[in-house]
């Protein structure tokens, strides 16, 4: 029981994931006086806006990570517990974990988001997808591999197949992922693969809707078009993938496009955690919660972050699945703790919107700011650099990114195109951490003659 959990006379605040809500709450109850424990199954925080760089072999992914024990060395009322959490148990105040139950007085659940694969089932078996650390390794070792395969092949088809990706979804990951990878195309690969025509190699950006960057401004939409096209990428909107399957990706019945590399960044749920009622769970699996991040029906249940659907009258739809949504909720949540500590009535959270802003590639960025402030090229891409550079955790980590950004920003160049662990899509995990191998083992090896389709199939090479 508890898992040697010091006792305490204190309140003991359990927090569910150590992303960029749990951590921020942990830093902000140290001078509080309540034991803080925090449940993660990895052993560090991730910084996920930069995952796509981990991808693409601009950073490493130790400097992306900082180990959960290091960044509270010091904190005395803080203990981590590294196991995966299986239930919450409200009417008994305890989380149910792989390493055992633990009992909590107040219990926030932060457990951020997970890929949303829409029902598709074709391509949560086969599509990559960057929401951990894992994910952009295995994304970088699939797209070399290919590559070397492509060097092998003599089948024209397959070869194309091999060195063609496809990006779906048209948020920032999507953005940031297709201008690294047409950045690579340009500057990178033409080194490493000198045999390889790679005025071949193609890079789409497929959106379902009108525009990219839906929740910016239209001068940035436009921008980001601007510059994505500059770059050679074969952006489609108002298209949606169906399907994929045999190294095509179907975007109707009969048209697809020919691909053993499909990155989806498509769409977020929360990841709402078993034990909890349904009707506090949203469809979009977020936790419905009211203006003070309580859960609903709970007095002593919060969530805070991607996981959280706060609803208001400025935001109909809940506040937006960002990281300063979840750093601002988390601050307000321990400022509210404190006020109930003293009897007091907690405040209601109100959302100030900062800024948001993507980069495209090198000297090209977009950047909103409130009172319709808009700017971008260098200045942008400036700047996302130094906000991203200081919201980095750790002075190393920040020191070994600088350092490999203006490597990279010199040379044209990106060091890190290591194939270290050799990535096959039966190894491929899914957003819990459990080995999906039964959908793995039926998926086929590239097949230049799949099976036939009452209709014609069109490929799309251009």
């Amino acid at each position: 029981m508890d898992t040697n959990l010091p006792a305490s006379s204190n309140p003991r605040v359990v927090i569910i994931g150590c992303g960029f809500a749990g951590l921020r709450l942990a830093k902000e109850l140290r001078h509080q006086p309540v034991q803080v424990v925090v449940i993660d199954r990895n052993n560090y925080h991730n910084f996920q806006p930069l995952l796509y760089q981990v991808a693409t072999g601009a950073l490493e992914a130790d400097s992306i990570a900082y180990p959960i024990r290091k960044i509270f060395a010091g904190q005395k009322n803080f203990f981590y517990r590294m196991a995966d959490v299986q239930r919450v148990d409200p009417a008994n105040n305890m989380v149910q974990t792989s390493v055992g139950d633990i009992r909590y007085d107040h219990l926030v659940l932060a457990t951020g988001s997970l890929t949303n694969f829409f029902g598709i089932e074709s391509i949560e078996k086969n599509a990559m997808q960057i929401k951990s650390i894992p994910n952009a390794l295995n994304l970088r070792s699939f797209i070399f591999q290919n590559f070397e395969k492509a060097l092998l092949t003599e089948n024209p088809e397959e070869k194309q197949a091999l060195m063609n990706i496809v990006v779906v979804g048209g948020g920032p990951t999507g953005v940031e992922i297709s201008g690294s990878l047409a950045e690579m195309r340009r500057h990178v690969l033409p080194k490493d693969y000198p045999e390889l025509d790679l005025e071949r190699m193609q890079i789409f950006l497929v959106e379902a809707g009108a525009e990219l960057l839906g929740p910016m401004s239209k001068k940035s939409q436009a921008d980001a078009l601007r510059y994505l096209n500059e770059l050679g990428v074969n952006v489609r909107l108002n298209t949606s993938i169906k399907k994929f399957e045999n190294c095509r990706a179907y975007y109707s019945e009969t048209e697809f496009i020919p691909t053993e590399n499909l990155v989806w960044a498509a769409g977020v749920n929360g990841a709402a955690v078993p034990g909890l009622p349904d009707e506090v769970v949203a469809r979009n699996k977020r936790i419905t919660v009211n203006l003070w991040n309580q859960v609903q029906g709970y007095d002593n249940i919060f969530a805070i972050g991607d996981v959280a659907n706060m609803v208001t009258e400025e935001m109909p739809r809940g506040l937006p699945m960002l990281a300063p949504v979840a750093q601002q909720q988390a601050e307000h949540l321990a400022k509210n703790f404190e006020r109930l500590r003293r009897g007091e009535q907690p405040l209601p959270f109100v959302y100030t919107n900062k800024g948001v802003m993507a980069i495209v590639s090198r000297n090209k960025a977009v950047v909103d700011l409130p009172k319709d402030v808009h700017f971008n090229g260098i200045f942008g891409w400036l700047t996302w650099l130094f906000v991203h550079l200081m919201t980095l955790v750790g002075f190393r980590n920040k020191v070994v990114a600088l350092v490999d950004w203006a490597f990279s920003y010199f040379s044209s160049d990106q060091a890190l195109r290591l194939i270290i662990r050799p990535f096959s899509r039966r190894d491929v995990k899914d957003d819990q951490g459990k080995k999906k191998a039964e959908h793995m083992t039926a998926t086929p090896e590239y097949n230049p003659t799949p099976p036939a389709i009452q209709t014609p199939a069109t490929e799309v090479r251009g």
